[in-house]
């Protein structure tokens, strides 16, 4: 199950201006997986502490956060940490939020300790503590992205191929790809509906696995009372997933709640890292977030697996394929992703993403076959001459049209528009 953030996870070991680490996002992505997997096996010892399952242990950061004390009494615990030889992993951390807290004081008093928080809903005990710019290093984990499925299934060859030039894809392995990406629009990217996939090969088994995860998701909504009643978060988490791709409006998210209250569901499921708000901008300059509508906007779910699609004939018809790029994009952004939308009397147009690449914008149209209207393309490159190339993601092959600044790709190379060295 190899994981692309494997690469900064040794730098980040390797580094002689270490922080403590905390991993980000949200229920079984694979944060604990890394850590127990990749990176303990690099130290001569490892100590792991649960904050959900020893509840107990809590009590000792109640006390003064000094690191020493802190030690001795984790070390009664789980054994003998030596800093430089071990690896303390404080999962769950966000059960105490006072363990977050004395983060910054390993990194003032002890930064030859490796140290690594993870945890889900991370995101609302920051909120409730101070903690200091500078003192922490956060990584984002998500699902797995296409390539690290390709990876997990054994396509090695496939997978590396994503990385390389379009052109370069001969015409049976482009279908070849788009048949195992058909397979990765049911399975997803959670790691443990990946890996029964490839252990058993039954889509029902991994639907069977993605309906427990999302019944855990939704068991976490309890948490989150009383900001928001359970009820209002899951009607508004099913109407979004079902409106990808779609202008949301807080009234229509659950109609059995007002509007305000709608809303404050849905930043807490964002918050939580179950939705993506991908919010509409003005691609006339940098940095896009500057310009963000914070009213109009649409949403991208937390996993593609998650949708629990039924038709095999509409893979490629607009909500997955939407989902899909906007998954990918998220993923090999830094966690943020914009679209264009224009409402104009008799002249309304939209433009699916907004890629940043060497400081230039690029358009991006998703199509859910090889052909489509790409006219909101062309009246958005016409209108923004500092958007030097549109990108058209579908099922065709890849083409170039100078001509028109337009450049087709394949859908399964949406993670790649992000890298520095992909060319266009």
């Amino acid at each position: 199950m190899k994981r692309l953030i494997e690469e900064e996870l040794l730098s980040w070991k390797d580094s002689g201006h270490r922080k403590p680490l905390v991993l980000r996002g949200a229920r079984q992505v694979g944060k604990t997986w890394l850590v127990e997997r990749f990176l303990a096996p690099l130290f001569e010892n490892f100590v792991k502490i649960d904050f959900e399952k020893r509840r107990d242990l809590r009590a000792i950061f109640d006390e003064n956060l000094d690191p020493a004390r802190i030690l001795s009494a984790l070390e009664i615990v789980g054994g003998r940490i030596v800093p430089g030889k071990t690896l303390l992993f404080l999962d769950e951390i966000q059960a105490c939020p006072r363990a977050l807290s004395a983060l910054r004081y390993f990194y003032e008093e002890m930064p030859q300790l490796h140290i690594v928080a993870a945890g889900s809903l991370l995101e609302f005990a920051l909120g409730d503590i101070s903690v200091p710019v500078g003192r922490l290093r956060y990584l984002r984990v998500g699902p797995m992205n296409f390539q690290e499925y390709l990876f997990a299934v054994g396509k090695e060859v496939m997978a590396e191929a994503l990385t390389g030039n379009p052109e370069s894809i001969a015409a049976s392995s482009h279908g070849l790809i788009l048949q195992e990406l058909r397979n990765y629009f049911f399975v997803g990217g959670m790691p443990e509906a990946v890996k029964l996939w490839r252990d058993t090969g039954s889509m029902r088994e991994a639907a069977r696995v993605q309906e427990e995860i999302l019944q855990s998701l939704r068991d976490d909504f309890s948490k989150y009372t009383p900001r928001v009643a359970p009820d209002c978060l899951d009607a508004v988490l099913q109407n979004a997933a079902r409106s990808v791709g779609e202008q949301l409006k807080y009234t229509k998210l659950d109609g059995s709640h007002s509007g305000p209250t709608n809303r404050k569901a849905f930043d807490l499921l964002c918050k939580a890292r179950m939705l993506h708000r991908i919010p509409t901008c003005d691609p006339s300059g940098l940095p896009l977030g500057a310009t963000a509508n914070p009213v109009k906007f649409k949403a991208a779910l937390l996993d593609i697996g998650l949708m629990q699609p039924g038709d095999l004939l509409s893979l490629y018809r607009g909500k997955l394929a939407e989902q899909f790029v906007a998954q990918e994009m998220l993923a090999a952004g830094e966690g943020e992703l914009f679209y264009w939308a224009r409402d104009a009397r008799g002249s309304s147009a939209e433009v699916d993403y907004l890629a940043v690449r060497g400081g230039k914008i690029h358009p991006v149209e998703v199509k859910s076959g090889e052909s489509g209207s790409l006219r909101s393309l062309h009246l958005f490159l016409k209108e923004y001459s500092n958007c030097p190339m549109g990108v058209v993601l579908s099922s065709r092959p890849p083409a170039m049209l100078a001509e028109q600044r337009l450049r087709f790709l394949p859908l399964y190379f949406a993670g790649q528009l992000s890298r520095p060295d992909f060319e266009l």
